[in-house]
C-alpha cells in the first residue's frame, strides 16, 4: 500500500441480530482512526448468508450508531460513490471475480455433497479440504471438463474453492501484533462461492469489496486473525498487492470474571447490557436490555469502550470524542484481551451525568415521577437533582451482597428522593436512625421548633438558617436529626435548610405536626 492513499476504513456487520458491544468498539476504533487521519468511514452490510438474515437487524444497527454519535461518511443509508454497499446487491460484481480465479486456475469447482463431506470427516481425523485431500474428492481437478459441464448443466449444486498451494510462508503485517507468519499448509481450500444462492462467501466478498471501495486499513476483531493469511493470498491471486490494506486485529472483550469472550449470558448474570439498544427478537419474542434504555449516556458508553484495549497514557480517563480522536493510537492497542468492567461503565456514566446541568436530567426524571403519580415542574425537579446528585446509593447485587455506589443513572434518584414529593406515611421506630434521634423529649422540642417556624417570614434556606441557629444557641437544642426524622422519616436527605425551603412552610409544618402526633417512644 502506498503511503499517499487517503485513509479509508470500514465497518461491515452482518444483519443476523443485535449489534454486540464488541462490534460497537470495533466500529468506534475505525471511526477514531479515520477521523484522526482525515479519512473516510464506510458502512457496509455483509449479508451473503441469507439463511441467517434477521428482519430489523440492519435498522437496529444504524439506529445504534445514530444514538452513539458515531457517524459514517458513506455506505448503506448514507450514500457514496462506491455502492451498492449491501453485499446481496453486488452479486454480478462478485461473479466476475469468481470467473477470473477459475479461468486462471487459482480456484476450482467442487461438487461434494454435505453427506459426502460428513462421511470423509468420519473416515479421516481432522479432515480438511486442501492440497493433500482435494485429489480424493469430487471436483473439477479430478473430473473431466465434460463431466463438470454436465453436472452444472443438470443443476447439480456446487461450490467454488480457492486453490491454496502448500508449503508457503504467508506473512500478515499487523499494526497491533507485528508480523504474523503462517504456513499455507495449515490452511484449507476455503469456499468462495455457492451455486445454491449465487452468492459469494464472506472471504471473497470481503476482499473484493475492500479492494473496490479502496479500503486502506482493515481494523477488526481478533477472531478474524486466522482468516488474514487467506485474505493476503487472495489479494495476491488477483494481483492487488499494491493496494493490500494494513491489518489491525483488536483484542477480544473478555468476561468480567473468569476466562473467555464476553457473551450475553455474562450480561444476564451480572445485570448489564451487551447491546447498545434494547433488542426485541422477532423469532422468539425475547427482549434483551440495552445501554440506552438502562439510562446510559452515549458519550459515557463511547468513552468507556474506547479504553477497553487501548490506553492513551496519563491519569485522565474522562475524554470527549474529540479528545479521543486526537489521542488515539492504533499501534498502542493491547494484544491481550480486555476484561469488561461493567462497574467502571457505571462510573463513567456517573461522571458524564455530573457534567450535565440539572435541567437536562429532568425529562427522564419527570417520566419517573409521573409513573409514581406525581406531577411537578422542571424547575423543582432540577432543584432535587442538584441536592441529591452526589449522594451514594445502597443496593444488593445479584449475588445478595450489600454494596454502595454513586448515582449513575437518573433512575437512581427516585428511591433517594421520594420524600421530596411524598410525606412519610409512617415512622419505623425500629430504624436505627429514628430510634437514636427521637427520644421521649423530642416531640416537645419539635413543637418548639414548629412554633418558631410558624412565625418565620423568610422560608429560604438562608432565612431558615438565620432563624434557627440563634434559637439553638439560646435553647441548647440540636434539632437537625430529629427534624430530619419528621420531614423524611429516616436518615436520608440533603441539608435540612435546603429541604425545608424546598418543601415550603405549609408542608414543613404539616409533616412536623404529623411526626409529633404519631411517633411514640417506649
Amino acid at each position: 500500500m502506498t503511503s499517499d492513499r487517503k485513509v479509508r476504513v470500514r465497518f461491515a456487520p452482518s444483519p443476523t441480530g443485535p449489534l454486540h458491544i464488541g462490534g460497537v468498539r470495533t466500529a468506534l476504533y475505525n471511526y477514531l482512526f479515520a477521523r484522526q487521519h482525515g479519512g473516510d468511514l464506510i458502512f457496509r452490510i455483509e449479508d451473503t448468508d441469507s439463511t441467517r438474515f434477521v428482519p430489523g437487524a440492519e435498522d437496529y444497527i444504524i439506529e445504534s450508531f445514530r444514538w452513539l454519535g458515531i457517524k459514517f461518511d458513506e455506505g448503506v443509508s448514507f450514500g457514496g460513490n462506491h455502492g451498492p454497499y449491501r453485499q446481496s446487491e453486488r452479486r454480478d460484481i462478485y461473479r466476475k471475480y469468481v470467473d477470473q480465479l477459475l479461468s486462471e486456475g487459482k480456484a476450482y469447482i467442487a461438487f461434494d455433497t454435505p453427506e459426502e463431506l460428513d462421511q470423509k470427516r468420519q473416515e479421516t481425523e481432522n479432515f480438511q479440504y486442501d492440497a493433500s485431500t482435494r485429489t480424493q474428492m469430487r471436483n473439477s481437478l479430478t473430473l473431466s471438463p465434460e463431466e463438470v459441464e454436465q453436472l452444472i448443466a443438470s443443476g447439480h449444486q456446487y461450490v467454488v474453492r480457492f486453490k491454496i498451494e502448500p508449503g508457503r510462508e504467508v506473512q500478515v503485517d499487523d499494526i497491533i501484533r507485528g508480523m504474523v507468519t503462517i504456513n499455507s499448509s495449515v490452511l484449507d481450500d476455503k469456499v468462495l462461492f455457492k451455486s445454491a444462492d449465487g452468492l459469494p462467501t464472506y472471504h471473497l466478498a470481503n476482499i473484493v469489496d475492500d479492494h473496490l471501495m479502496e479500503v486502506t486499513h482493515v481494523i477488526r476483531g481478533e477472531e478474524w486473525l486466522p482468516s488474514a493469511p487467506l485474505h493476503v493470498l487472495l489479494y495476491e491471486a488477483f494481483g492487488w498487492t499494491d493496494t493490500m490494506p494494513r491489518f489491525a486485529h483488536l483484542p477480544l472483550l473478555l468476561k468480567p470474571v473468569g476466562n473467555g469472550k464476553l457473551s450475553k449470558r455474562d450480561g444476564d448474570k451480572f445485570g448489564f447490557p451487551v447491546f447498545p439498544l434494547e433488542w426485541h427478537d422477532p423469532k422468539t419474542g425475547e427482549v434483551s436490555q440495552g445501554y440506552r434504555e438502562q439510562g446510559y449516556l452515549p458519550e459515557a458508553v463511547v468513552n468507556f469502550l474506547a479504553l477497553l484495549g487501548w490506553n492513551p497514557g496519563g491519569e485522565q480517563e474522562v475524554l470527549s470524542l474529540d479528545q479521543l480522536v486526537q489521542l488515539f493510537d492504533l499501534s498502542q492497542c493491547s494484544k491481550a484481551g480486555a476484561r469488561f468492567d461493567y462497574i467502571k461503565a457505571q462510573w463513567f456514566n456517573h461522571q458524564y451525568l455530573l457534567q450535565r446541568p440539572a435541567m437536562e436530567w429532568t425529562p427522564e426524571f419527570d417520566k419517573i415521577l409521573r409513573a409514581q403519580g406525581i406531577e411537578s415542574t422542571p424547575e423543582r425537579e432540577a432543584q432535587v437533582v442538584d441536592m441529591m446528585k452526589l449522594k451514594v446509593i445502597e443496593y444488593t447485587d445479584k449475588e445478595g451482597n450489600k454494596k454502595k455506589r454513586n448515582i449513575s443513572f437518573v433512575s437512581d434518584l427516585w428511591p433517594l428522593c421520594r420524600f421530596f414529593f411524598l410525606p412519610p406515611e409512617s415512622y419505623d421506630t425500629t430504624d436505627k436512625f429514628v430510634r437514636k434521634n427521637w427520644k421521649a423529649e423530642t416531640a416537645a422540642e419539635m413543637q418548639q421548633l414548629a412554633d418558631l417556624l410558624a412565625t418565620t417570614t423568610d422560608f429560604s434556606a438562608e432565612g431558615l438558617k438565620a432563624t434557627i441557629e440563634p434559637w439553638t444557641e439560646q435553647t441548647g437544642i440540636r434539632p437537625w436529626n430529629a427534624w430530619r426524622v419528621a420531614l423524611v422519616g429516616t436518615g436520608q436527605g440533603p441539608n435540612m435548610y435546603e429541604l425545608a425551603a424546598f418543601l415550603g412552610k405549609e408542608e414543613t409544618l404539616s409533616r412536623m405536626a404529623h411526626a409529633i402526633q404519631t411517633i411514640s417512644v417506649n
